[in-house]
């Protein structure tokens, strides 16, 4: 695995935080991303959903360049990005693409050739999608009509659709944006969609071990409970 991004950022830190250099460079760049549980390019998806969805603007270029070096096409960045806008809000996706924009020049990557809207979307799950949709709208359709219609048009039969990042890459970027933020209750859902998309269970827990590094501990232990009942469950 190429982590020549992580080294440069512990010789930075060293300067003044010679004890974050050390963790950085000892615990994650020699052990944490040399696991076996998931592939570089699954820890890089995780690690690049956690500094977009929380503004960690310091790293983000960091790990925009180590996901390329990863193996993740500029399309997925693109698209990871986009999707982040509706699951941590609009303005951590725009600071997101100022960093991706500085990334992309320096390595000659021509924005205007990334996905926008002449694309052909992915199958839908008719069955799947009427079960969504009416638990929803029987549930919210009183509270916010607005919230309930968007959520049906805008993201599951829009952008859960875009092609250019896998359904089953697209679970594991919004699951770990969930747990990065906190946002507890949401997880159950997007958990059990994210292994109905391909996510096997020894992958997430192991997602949650590069989570608790980079979105914290408490966040994690927040989420355990969560991901131990869908695994039973399932």
């Amino acid at each position: 695995m190429k982590n020549t991004s992580l080294k440069t950022y512990s010789s930075v830190t060293e300067i003044t935080l010679p004890s974050l250099a050390m963790y950085t460079e000892n615990t994650l760049a020699k052990n944490l991303w040399n696991r076996s549980g998931l592939s570089p390019r699954d820890r890089s998806l995780i690690t690049l959903a956690v500094v977009i969805s929380r503004n960690h603007s310091v790293e983000q270029a960091n790990h925009i360049h180590l996901a390329l070096d990863n193996g993740v096409k500029p399309a997925e960045i693109s698209e990871i990005i986009s999707h982040l806008a509706f699951y941590a809000g609009w303005g951590n996706a725009t600071a997101a693409a100022q960093s991706v924009q500085q990334v992309f020049e320096e390595r000659g990557i021509i924005i205007s050739e990334l996905p926008g809207s002449d694309i052909v979307p992915l199958p839908i799950n008719p069955h799947a999608e009427d079960q969504r949709a009416q638990h929803v709208s029987s549930n919210f359709e009183a509270v916010s009509q607005g919230v309930v219609q968007f959520t049906t048009d805008a993201v599951f039969n829009d952008l859960w659709l875009r092609p250019d990042l896998a359904p089953r890459d697209r679970s594991l970027v919004t699951v770990c944006a969930l747990v990065a933020n906190g946002q507890v209750a949401q997880i159950t859902f997007h958990l059990n969609k994210a292994m109905d998309n391909g996510l096997t269970q020894p992958q997430a827990g192991e997602a949650l071990t590069q989570l608790a590094f980079y979105a914290g501990w408490p966040n994690v232990f927040s989420a355990l409970p969560v991901f131990k009942q869908v695994f039973e469950s399932r």
